[in-house]
């Protein structure tokens, strides 16, 4: 069902990967599997990490609402890379409507 990323406008690539780093599924039109699995385990590790730090920010600023986070975005000079639970994509900044993207990725990774 995450396939259907793809038809959004600028999205490059998405995949969905377990709890363990492991990719479930991914689909891109230049990106070959080994790129996917790496792809995988970049997001599971940044989403850790995104863990860490958010459980501290809850801790040290003794404020609630920072966890636990309904996702990240990392943006570069022309392409993004976003991640939702277990589902990430990589899309072109340019070319794509970042709240639609954000919208759909909500709702896909959730099933």
């Amino acid at each position: 069902m995450i396939k259907r990323l793809l038809a959004l406008d600028g999205v490059v690539a998405v995949c969905r990967f377990r709890d363990d780093g492991s990719l479930m599924e991914g689909y891109g039109g230049h990106i070959d599997s080994g790129q996917m699995s790496a792809l995988a385990r970049v997001a599971h590790e940044y989403r850790r990490m995104l863990q860490g730090h958010t459980d501290q920010f809850s801790m040290f600023s003794d404020r609630r609402g920072w966890t636990p986070p309904r996702g990240w975005l990392v943006r570069g000079d022309t392409r993004s890379l976003c991640g939702v639970a277990g589902v990430v994509c990589i899309f072109d900044n340019d070319d794509s409507n970042f709240d639609r993207i954000l919208t759909e990725m909500l709702e896909v990774a959730h099933w």
